[in-house]
């Protein structure tokens, strides 16, 4: 889906919209911050792999080649501390963690990277990348009274600190997230390397046994993956102080001279719940996993890019009289994948045995044809305007509308035979033009059979229903029904509505589905 406009994208370094160019003409080099894998993933895990998923898929569309980087970090203390508890080994704990997160974002139909790395199996390259940067003067070890050596990055000896999150360095001290540490020269330096734990935990380095700290992973696998100075660098508005400050700071420490480590630099937004800031320790948090019990995933995703990615995006939450807890805007978001599907279903019936034809076509067609020959370019432009995936969604909305529009009328013109062929063939393009638009937005991913099965079977669990408890009412309806007892059939349809379940009697018999 090639774009006529410019790609705009706000660049957090510059604080602005630019265009976008890549620096090696045709090909683009992304580097995103991945999980720390010490839990399972929670919603604003799936914010940003999602929010970064729809960039890679819309540059591919362009024509762009992508080499798209997601490191894990399996590597840390909280993974340590949580390894403790639980009574496991760390590694054990990281891998395990990771397949959960590269289950559920494989579930959101978020695309592999093309790298995706890990702390532990590049342990080499950042003791090479800590090393340079002592030899730089940029950083300095300390003896530890207990024995080791930990060696920290010097914030003042590089001069552009701060440029990100446009802070003052003399600023930084009051507020800032500073470790105190009476061994640092000063007190805004941070850890590049760390000596092994109390219990003797880590890894053979020239400063004795120990492990990496936070940010050195990051600036060593980019440059191992994409060479210093690459085109996009991304992750969470959390992560531009000290995250991503800290990695500018030790990678052109590293490379002098050599330019801007990343060019742009995205960030994508917070997750409210409730309007509050989702944390544990407000007790909000909402991990993948408990969406994935309530919603389908595609429905999770949909939602997710309700809100441009820069944007706050709120998760609301609502508990029932019985005890249930859902999510109304996910609910919401399911509802509209589930017409999504249902349009994709109607316009394949109707395109069966379409054939070209040279026939004129019909004026009542003129307005659904116009819609489809211009809702690429619609999407492609407003992905082109900082991903604009809200607008996006409401060009879906508008082919999907149209789309049905197509649907009712050719039932109602089912015996003008070249009409019908006309409609096949507008149903045909119609499907093209909706398959090219969710691509780029990762929806409509699944057969159509699978996802009816697959809704149905998590929304008969939440009602506490079974397959054959709705088909055994529908039946014994349409036995009242044959019998003329239709204040039976009545009531049995009133008890399906109560259950959630949507029919429709036709001549085939009837067709049900459980509602949102």
């Amino acid at each position: 889906m090639k774009s006529a406009s410019k790609l705009r994208l706000y660049n957090t370094l510059e604080q602005r919209l630019e265009d976008f160019s890549p620096i090696q003409p045709g090909k683009v080099g992304l580097y995103v911050c991945g999980p720390t894998v010490y839990d399972v993933p929670h919603a604003g895990h799936a914010r940003s792999a999602i929010a970064f998923d729809v960039l890679v898929r819309h540059l591919r569309a362009r024509g762009l080649e992508v080499t798209f980087v997601r490191n894990i970090t399996d590597i840390d203390d909280k993974i340590l501390a949580r390894a403790r508890q639980n009574g496991e080994e760390p590694l054990q704990l990281s891998a395990r963690m990771t397949q959960v997160y590269s289950d559920d974002m494989g579930a959101l139909h978020c695309l592999l990277p093309t790298h995706q790395p890990k702390v532990s199996d590049h342990l080499q390259e950042i003791i090479e990348t800590v090393s340079t940067l002592i030899e730089q003067g940029a950083a300095y070890e300390v003896e530890l009274p207990h024995g080791g050596r930990d060696v920290y990055f010097s914030v003042r000896a590089f001069e552009g600190y701060g440029k990100l999150s446009r802070r003052k360095l003399e600023d930084l001290e009051a507020g800032a997230r500073v470790e105190k540490n009476d061994l640092k020269r000063d007190p805004m330096d941070f850890a590049l390397w760390k000596a092994a734990t109390e219990d003797g935990y880590g890894w053979p380095s020239p400063w004795g046994k120990g492990r990496p700290g936070w940010h050195i992973e990051c600036s060593a696998m980019s440059t191992k993956y994409l060479g210093f100075g690459f085109d996009i660098h991304g992750g969470g508005m959390d992560l531009i102080f000290p995250h991503h400050e800290n990695e500018i700071a030790q990678s052109e420490a590293a490379h002098p001279h050599q330019g801007p480590f990343a060019r742009v630099w995205l960030h994508n937004g917070f997750v409210n719940v409730d309007k509050e800031k989702m944390s544990k320790s407000l007790g909000n948090f909402v991990t993948v996993r408990d969406v994935f019990d309530r919603n389908d995933p595609e429905g999770f995703r949909y939602f997710l890019l309700t809100v441009q990615y820069r944007g706050p995006l709120t998760f609301d939450s609502e508990k029932l009289d019985d005890g249930r807890v859902i999510f109304p805007g996910v609910d919401e978001a399911e509802r509209r994948m589930d017409y999504l599907y249902s349009t994709c279903h109607r316009l394949r019936t109707l395109a069966e045995g379409a054939e070209p034809s040279a026939a004129k076509e019909p004026a009542d067609l003129a307005a659904i044809r116009k819609v489809m020959t211009s809702a690429r370019d619609k999407v492609s432009a407003a992905l082109d305007d900082d991903l604009n995936t809200p607008v996006a969604l409401a060009v879906l909305a508008e082919i999907a509308k149209y789309s049905n529009d197509l649907c009712d009328l050719a039932i109602k013109r089912r015996k003008d035979a070249s009409w019908v062929v006309c409609a096949r063939q507008l149903a045909r393009q119609a499907l093209e033009v909706l398959d090219a638009c969710t691509q780029v937005l990762g929806l409509l991913r699944t057969p159509h059979e699978q996802y009816v099965e697959r809704t149905r079977e998590r929304r008969l669990r939440l009602r506490n229903l079974s397959q054959a408890q709705v088909e055994a009412k529908i039946s014994e309806r349409a036995q009242a029904r044959k019998n003329k007892d239709f204040e039976r059939a009545d009531a049995l349809r009133a008890q399906l509505e109560d259950w959630g379940i949507e029919m429709a009697d036709g001549v085939e018999g009837t067709t049900w589905k459980v509602l949102v």
